[in-house]
């Protein structure tokens, strides 16, 4: 298979796949970062949901799914030099360098907690309920995706490098990214 310039980001809820992505893409001069989540999180906000909710919903919609996952599959197609921000992003684009990115769920759950871009389809009282979701919608996504693709995003052997972004920020985990990335572009 042949190598393009594309680096498909995935990982646990609130483990930085946002900000890494705008950093890489400043940093290697890229034209995009492609988001399957903002589409995602658009949906559920026209459906009158919120993501979780959504997720639920979804399961029995599944040709949703499948046109959000091939969307990126068929940007890939006719693009290069851009970044990936979706859960399935590696499997719907083989061809990408295939990062993870791991963090510990308290900090997931405080980061997400205090992240005012997540109010709008995200909406908790406590970080404990919070966290109570992050952990509903990983279950969710881990069975969705089994049941339509049979895939799981959490099986590490997916991907090219995994990193976790716990005590790491967001520049050093960009750094270390585009180090395994240069190294794989010359294998």
């Amino acid at each position: 298979m042949k190598k393009k310039h594309i680096i498909s980001i995935c990982g646990d809820l609130a483990s930085g796949k946002g900000t890494v992505a705008k950093i890489l893409l400043e940093d290697l001069k890229y034209n995009t970062i492609y988001k399957n989540g903002e589409y995602f999180r658009k949906l559920a906000k026209e459906h009158g949901m919120d993501v979780t909710s959504f997720n639920e919903y979804v399961e029995n919609h599944p040709e949703i799914d499948k046109a959000i996952e091939k969307s990126a599959g068929d940007y890939a197609a006719t693009h290069d030099k851009f970044i990936i921000d979706a859960r399935l992003g590696w499997y719907a684009v083989p061809e990408s360098f295939k990062v993870y990115l791991k963090v510990d769920l308290e900090v997931s759950a405080h980061r997400a907690f205090n992240d005012p871009n997540r109010k709008s389809s995200e909406n908790f009282n406590t970080v404990e309920e919070q966290k109570a979701d992050i952990q509903k919608r990983y279950k969710l996504e881990n069975m969705r995706y089994w049941n339509l693709y049979k895939v799981r995003k959490d099986d590490m052997s997916n991907y090219d490098f995994v990193i976790d972004t716990t005590e790491l920020n967001p520049q050093e985990v960009a750094d270390k990214i585009k180090e395994a990335y240069f190294r794989w572009l010359d294998e």
